[in-house]
């Protein structure tokens, strides 16, 4: 795997912004999302829900709205988002655990789709909000899939989300008794997934789950969710994922499974995230100091709070020294908040660095600007779109002091 930059040295000190920064390269989104949707156009009704948390700007999302995605949401304000860019209704996909009365009330009232995370939650929705005429469950298949230790999710038996299959049929009765008319099926079993038989196997997994329901139940499910978990490559030898071979062994198990049985009306829908943007954002830093003790140190202007992936996940990103070539030396890349684990790569070998070079960070279009924070008061960067041009658009400022503070009342102490 190679990983390129599209833009340069010289186009960075054109652009004259503050570093560190997020930027989106918006011609590779684009091309990318239309060649996954072209990929699945084979399948009945077929729609990717971009879930919101994998970068929640809605200048990406609206972009991605103008492809025909809808939206995958989490929270309250993933919801309000969409809303902004005018996504309501079926386009929404709410998919939420632990969930506060007052957000299945907003779904609702929007027409988002609910799709409930355990059985309790039932009387908790029609307590709040009432039964909608839709509803989904998620299906947690517990020890009949089993993932791999890279598997941010876990293994099911361990991860805390959705039903047991017997909870699913039970719901589904219930449900139907309480006058819901239309029922999907949903599962995220996996997340970053490069073996593309595994997730082949999500949907063999749940087009057997379809049959059973309806044996067992009567209801015909109206749609299947197989999750978000296409994975991108993160390091220079991985591979990324073969999506035609993907959407060809999809076909073949619905075909046999769904087809063959008489249920060929059923719509397939996912909710990838990562796969659509991950690969198309960069950090943009500049190395502030060196250090020299039992290790060399590259002193960023950015830190953890940009991308905390890293620290907690021990992920790699790969590491681009603009205007450098080869590699020379092995450093830690690391940046200034008060924890040991503020580095962005452990023993790189990286071209020499000097004090003022610009480092890009790859992988940063998803799961990193969305899991920043503010421990030691650090401020989140500005969130930039790449042009086809090789201009940028701001589509986020830079925090300040005052975002910062305006939660406290200074006047009061």
């Amino acid at each position: 795997m190679e990983f390129n930059v599209p833009f340069t040295k010289d186009q960075v000190k054109e652009w004259n912004v503050p570093t560190p920064f997020h930027v989106y390269d918006e011609k590779a989104i684009v091309e990318n999302a239309k060649k996954f949707l072209e990929a699945f156009s084979w399948a009945p009704g077929f729609k990717n829900y971009y879930a919101v948390k994998a970068c929640p700007n809605p200048y990406i999302i609206k972009i991605l709205k103008a492809l025909g995605m809808g939206t995958d949401c989490s929270s309250l304000p993933e919801l309000m988002i969409s809303e902004k860019v005018g996504i309501t209704g079926e386009e929404i996909m709410f998919t939420s655990n632990d969930t506060p009365a007052e957000e299945f009330v907003y779904a609702k009232k929007i027409g988002a789709i609910i799709n409930l995370d355990d059985i309790s939650h039932i009387e908790s929705l029609e307590k709040s909000a009432g039964m909608p005429e839709l509803i989904c469950f998620r299906y947690n298949p517990g020890p009949l899939k089993v993932t791999g230790c890279d598997n941010v999710i876990g293994n099911p038996e361990d991860a805390k989300y959705g039903f047991t299959k017997e909870q699913l049929i039970e719901g589904y009765n219930i449900c139907k008794e309480k006058g819901v008319k239309r029922f999907g099926l949903h599962t995220m079993v996996v997340s970053n997934e490069l073996k593309e038989e595994s997730l082949i196997q999500t949907a063999r997994l749940l087009f057997e789950v379809v049959l059973e329901i309806k044996e067992k139940t009567g209801i015909v499910i109206e749609f299947v969710n197989l999750g978000g978990g296409i994975g991108i490559p993160y390091k220079l030898d991985d591979k990324p994922v073969a999506l035609q071979k993907v959407s060809e062994g999809i076909k073949k198990l619905y075909d046999e499974l769904i087809v063959a049985n008489g249920i060929d009306g059923l719509k397939i829908v996912m909710e990838n995230g990562r796969f659509i943007t991950g690969p198309y954002g960069y950090l943009v830093m500049k190395v502030r100091h060196m250090k020299h003790i039992y290790k060399d140190y590259v002193g960023m202007d950015a830190c953890m709070t940009d991308n905390m992936r890293p620290a907690i996940y021990g992920a790699y990103h790969h590491i681009n020294v603009l205007g450098k070539e080869g590699n020379g030396h092995k450093y830690d890349v690391t940046g200034s908040l008060c924890e040991n684990n503020d580095k962005f790569a452990i023993d790189r070998v990286l071209p020499e660095i000097e004090v003022g070079d610009i480092l890009v960070q790859h992988n940063d279009g998803a799961h990193t600007y969305a899991m920043g924070f503010n421990y030691n008061g650090k401020l989140r960067s500005a969130e930039y779109l790449l042009k086809e041009d090789g201009s940028i658009e701001q589509i986020r400022r830079a925090e300040t002091t005052d975002d910062l503070f305006a939660t406290l009342d200074f006047s009061k102490l």
